[in-house]
């Protein structure tokens, strides 16, 4: 039984978005229509989707941080839809991790092909992946296994709780890239943060203690004062 593609479609244009959703709906697509920057964040993390358009210009929360979101969560190919035609916008959502970049007026024979390209490139890359293994073993003893979504620290299963889960699949995701107290709060709690919130430095602190890591020395999460937080754990390369 073939598959059917399931898109997400983020556009607050009406008569664009019902074009694009009808022609793709007539191609056998499945298509979820979000009108907002922020109903998007939230569909997206709703359902499952094969890929993903997103204009730039979207009230509530605006395309470039979207795509951010959508980036540092998933691997799912992401197709920007624009009318701006300038370069630093091209670069800026290439650069947040967009796949692709149509202008607008568009031709819908043109969005349909490649979506379907994009769609095949990730085929293979998640075949690639799961041929190659999800199971990650650092130095120190730690291990992360990242299909079953187990922690293993020197053999033995560290029991976490789900933000603490969550917290450590995506630093490891994204090795030695600082996450700012803000941007965690708001991919592993999916709400807007608000100052004061200590909910992220609370959690950070008891992942820590349960990965038997200190800020002092650190191995696994390191602490950027003033930005946030990195994991810096080195894979370990075992001799033949």
């Amino acid at each position: 039984m073939k598959e059917t593609i399931n898109i997400l479609l983020v556009e607050d244009e009406p008569e664009i978005a019902r074009v694009i959703r009808d022609y793709l709906t007539t191609e056998g697509c499945r298509v979820t229509w979000s009108s907002t920057g922020l109903e998007g964040w939230e569909d997206f993390n709703r359902d499952t989707y094969h890929l993903v358009l997103v204009d730039l210009m979207l009230p509530e929360m605006d395309g470039f941080t979207l795509c951010r979101n959508i980036r540092l969560a998933s691997d799912v190919p992401m197709i920007i839809v624009s009318a701006h035609q300038e370069d630093h916008h091209k670069v800026s959502g290439l650069q947040l991790g967009a796949d692709d970049y149509i202008t607008k007026p568009f031709s819908l024979v043109e969005v349909s092909a490649r979506i379907h390209s994009h769609l095949r490139r990730y085929r293979r890359f998640r075949n690639e992946l799961a041929d190659s293994g999800n199971q990650i073993d650092y130095q120190y003893g730690l291990t992360i296994d990242s299909m079953t979504q187990r922690i293993f620290l020197s053999g033995e299963e560290v029991l976490l709780t789900v933000k603490e889960l969550a917290l450590i699949l995506l630093l490891a995701k994204h090795p030695h890239r600082t996450f700012s107290k803000k941007e965690l709060y708001e991919q592993i709690w999916q709400q807007s943060d608000v100052d004061g919130n200590n909910t992220v430095t609370v959690h950070i602190k008891s992942l820590r203690t349960k990965l038997k890591d200190t800020t002092r020395e650190p191995v696994f999460i390191q602490t950027m004062w003033g930005s946030g937080y990195r994991f810096i754990g080195e894979q370990r390369c075992d001799e033949a």
